[in-house]
Parts: C-alpha cells; structure tokens; sequence
C-alpha cells in the first residue's frame, strides 16, 4: 500500500474519536463559548502535533465578539507557503449538538458540523501529521487557519484570511468534497443586501392618501429585481425576506429587505449590484424613500492558471493512489473567494466526502476519510515540490 495511504489509515481511530468530540460541541456562528471550547480542542491536538498556535479574537463591524481565529504553523525545509483553511462555526442553533448528538451509521458519520466543516478542519490537521510521520517536509511553512465566523460571510475573520491569502503561494480549502466526490474548482461571488424602505403611516379606511404605503414600494420592488435573474447569464438575485408595517388599516410606513446576489464573474457581479443600487434608488411610489446597505460582499472566484495547475496536480496525486479526482463549481461561496481575491492559488473541497450540509440528515462518509487524508497530504507534498507555478 502506499505510504501516505498507510499513514493516513493509522490516523483513522483518532480522526473519528476527534471528530464525536468536535461534533459534540455547539459551535453556531456568534456561539462564542461554544466557538473558543471547539478552538481548545483544536489547539490542543496541533500542540500536540508540533506546531505553533496563536489565537485572534475577531468581531463583526459592530464590535460584538464572533470568537477565536486559531492559526497553527510547522516549518518545513523548502520554499512554499501553503495554507490550509477551515472553519469551526455551524448554522446550528444552541442544543443542537444534545438534541441530535453525534452518531454512526452504515458507514456515515452524523451530527452537526460534521461535514461543514469539523470534518475538514481534522483531515486538514491528519494530513499534517502524515507528512510529520513520513518525514516529507518540502514545504517552507504549514499553516492551519480555524475561522469562527465563516457561515455568516467572516465578517470578523476576512482581513485576516486576505492578509494570510496574500502571504502564501498556495491555498487548500478544507470544505468537505462534494456528495458524489468532486472538488471545488470555482465559486459564486455573494452579496448579502438590506433594503430599508420609509414611507409614511396614514388611518387606511379615513385618509390613505395621507400615506406613503413602503410596502407597496417594497413589493414593486421585488418584481423589478426578481426582473434581474435574466438580465446576466449565471447571476441571481432572491428577496428572501419582506417584513412590513404593522396593522391592517394602517398605510405601512417601513419595509425591509433582504436580498441574496450571486454571479459567476467578476464584471457580471459589480454590474449587477450596480443595477440593484439604481432601482433602490428609483421611487415607485411617492414619498418613499429607499436605501441599500451590503453585508460582508465577496467576489467571485473564477479559476487562473495557478487554479487550474492545483487542480491538475490534485488529479495527479490522486491517480498515484488510486484516488479518483474530479471537479466541480458550485454556487456557494467561502473562504476560498477571499483567499483567491487575496492572490493565492486556490483548490477547495479537500475534506472527506460529505453531504446535507445545513440540513438535520448532514452527514460525512467515514470511508472517505483514509483516501482523502492522503490526497490531501500528498497534494502538500507534491506542490512543495512542484516548479511549475
């Protein structure tokens, strides 16, 4: 058997007992307790493992604490500065980890966070501690990032991740693959956008001219952005959430928004938020005002040259060991749009095969994780090595 393939097997009874540990801890993003207690037994398995660990507290714009950024570091004796990233944060609410604890079944590990992303974060440290085992240290410098805030845009941790992106040759995101075993070579850009809208509150049977109706305004709205979804090829745009007034025989004076832009390209992105700033601005109905705010706004990741080259040095390593390597792009972003926006050469869905992501039937298969340790492994390895870009 391949080397890398026997050490990542000897690694497996730890991953799993990692894993229940790690899946058995509320982590949802601003679950700051939970976040830092997941970060300890993170911190404590790299210390373990030799490397250096620092921690950063990060906050939204706002100032309110989202929890640790862990960053663990091993030098090696080569050149490349190779990052690898992953988060600690879920979309579970609090209880979650009692009500639906982590469990084994048919192969399939089950709990919250267990493919997105506790499972990466752990192939990500099992990789290190192969190359470790195995004495393959071409690399100038390991580096593990744990990111607390990634479900809600890394609010906190984004200028952190662009430093890092900008420090580093290579990036492999640590996203579980996806359910059919695919990589992830490509992601949407995302805006997360509020629209407030201000009118004026009138008795509605009495005197409605006396109001300015913001949910009409809102309502209008809605149809000339929905509009959108056929103005680019591969852009969308979704009014997920209207809220409005208060009572039925009162003219509502407020509406609010919320709106999910997403676009393949770069050029395609900024058109489009430009377009949506524009109809924002145009009244539809008289004395009411609108404004756009947009949260945590991240770019497209198009693939480069230096993309394309990891993707075909993964395919590479994975047909030495009988890995199976394909790609795909999705339409969700991550970490990885940061990182690629930052300047590193970028490959993600490096975790083990997983599926259900955000869903109570989330699920990582656990007999991926020998296979995909050592891709992941000897992906490090291979581009240490590599002179080609």
């Amino acid at each position: 058997m391949d080397p890398l393939l026997t050490a990542a097997g000897d690694r497996l009874t730890a991953y799993h007992e990692r894993l229940a540990q790690l899946v058995g801890i509320d982590s949802g993003s601003g679950q700051v307790d939970g976040l830092r207690a997941a970060a300890d037994l993170v911190q404590t398995w790299c210390l373990t493992a030799g490397l250096a660990v620092e921690r950063e507290p990060v906050a939204d714009p706002t100032g309110t604490p989202l929890g640790d950024v862990l960053i663990a570091r091993r030098r090696g004796h080569g050149t490349r500065r190779i990052l690898l990233a992953g988060h600690l944060d879920t979309v579970f609410p609090p209880g979650t980890a009692a009500a639906r604890p982590f469990r084994v079944q048919d192969g399939r590990a089950y709990g919250p966070g267990v493919s997105d992303d506790k499972g990466g974060v752990l192939a990500g440290l099992a990789a290190i501690e192969v190359l470790t085992r195995l004495e393959l240290a071409e690399y100038g410098e390991l580096i593990l990032v744990c990111t607390p805030d990634e479900e809600i845009g890394s609010p906190g941790s984004r200028t952190l991740l662009r430093d890092l992106g900008a420090q580093v040759d290579v990036a492999l995101c640590l996203e579980c693959a996806r359910d059919n075993g695919d990589l992830v070579s490509a992601r949407k850009g995302v805006a997360d956008l509020e629209v407030t809208l201000r009118g004026r509150a009138a008795h509605a049977g009495i005197e409605p001219e006396r109001g300015a109706n913001a949910l009409l305004a809102a309502a209008r709205l809605t149809v000339a952005l929905d509009g959108l979804n056929d103005r680019w090829a591969g852009v969308t745009v979704n009014v997920g959430h209207l809220d409005a007034g208060d009572r039925p025989n009162v003219v509502a004076d407020r509406a609010r928004m919320l709106v999910d832009l997403r676009a393949w390209r770069t050029g395609e992105y900024e058109a489009a938020l430009a377009e949506i700033r524009r109809l924002v601005a145009v009244p539809t109905v008289s004395g009411v005002r609108a404004e756009v705010s947009v949260h945590a706004p991240t770019p497209p990741w198009e693939p480069r040259p230096a993309d394309r080259r990891l993707t075909e040095l993964a395919a590479k390593v994975g047909a030495g060991l009988g890995v199976p390597v394909s790609h795909t792009a999705t339409g969700g972003c991550a970490d990885a749009n940061l990182l690629a926006e930052a300047g590193a050469a970028v490959l993600d869905g490096l975790g083990p095969v997983g599926g259900a992501d955000h869903s109570p039937s989330e699920w990582l298969d656990l007999d991926s994780v020998v296979p995909r340790t050592a891709l992941l492994a000897g992906l490090i390895d291979q581009v240490s090595r590599d002179g080609g870009g």
